[in-house]
């Protein structure tokens, strides 16, 4: 169905494959055009309620290379045959599919099973968690390439590990692995990368058995407190609330904790 990604269901998660190994699944517009349609696929998809987008293998002469994805394809832009109008239209293709990514009304995680750079580190800063493999490497080499961050790196990086390790991992472009990312505050979990995809499906499904909408709420409101007042945060939860007690699965979450069962949320 798709040239440069595989997309597929393990129950309630939904998981994007990057799946271009023989280029270490560097991005073109293809990725990002295949990667939008998913995520315009399952957004309002009932029986999705969190996604997944990880990188692929590639096996060659019995040798198997993990990545996620290497950034943008540097062969394809040394060949020069782009025009200004033609490069511009690339980045705001990829900042479509980054926005789309952080705007998503469910949960993304990245699980980063190998090299993340560029674009790809760009993919998964937008993403709301990020589980890498102890082997798994990240880095933002932009500014040893002549060129810039971009996905919104300057504005996500220093939210995540503060305004000078944001800074020294874009002036430096340093390289750091699954096990300092955490350290870092950058990942959440690492684990080896025979077993990072399982985990990672595992830990989606205990987000899966949450009630969407209040799960939704928890997305929206989180990202917006950086940038909204006390009083303002205070308003906006309210409505949260109000909304979410209006609907059945407030009900059921009330009847299951009096009856002390596991609920059964339906989205609505």
């Amino acid at each position: 169905m798709y040239d440069t990604i595989e997309y597929f269901r393990d129950e309630g998660v939904g998981i994007i494959k990057l799946n271009r190994p023989e280029r270490m699944n560097a991005v073109i517009e293809e990725m990002y055009r295949e990667i939008d349609e998913v995520l315009d696929l399952t957004r309002f998809d009932p029986k999705i309620h969190v996604l997944i987008i990880t990188g692929s293998t590639l096996k060659r002469e019995g040798i198997e290379r993990e990545a996620f994805c290497a950034g943008a394809d540097l062969k394809k832009h040394s060949r020069g045959d782009r025009s200004h109008a033609q490069k511009r239209d690339y980045i705001l293709l990829g900042h479509e599919t980054t926005r789309k990514i952080y705007e998503f009304p469910k949960p993304i995680i990245a699980a980063i099973n190998g090299p993340a750079r560029g674009a790809g580190s760009e993919l998964a800063l937008n993403c709301d968690l990020i589980l890498m493999a102890m082997e798994a490497t990240i880095a933002f080499p932009e500014t040893g390439l002549g060129t810039f961050v971009g996905g919104g790196v300057t504005c996500h990086l220093p939210k995540i590990v503060g305004l000078m390790k944001a800074k020294e991992l874009i002036y430096s472009g340093r390289v750091i692995d699954g096990k300092t990312a955490v350290d870092m505050g950058l990942a959440l979990r690492c684990f080896p990368a025979a077993k990072l995809l399982k985990e990672t499906i595992l830990f989606a499904g205990q987000l899966c058995e949450k009630a969407p909408i209040s799960m939704g709420f928890a997305k929206k409101r989180l990202q917006q407190s950086f940038a909204l007042d006390m009083e303002t945060v205070l308003s906006l939860e309210a409505e949260a609330i109000l909304s979410c007690m209006d609907t059945d699965d407030w009900q059921e979450g009330v009847r299951s904790f009096n009856e002390k069962r596991k609920p059964i949320y339906k989205g609505k």
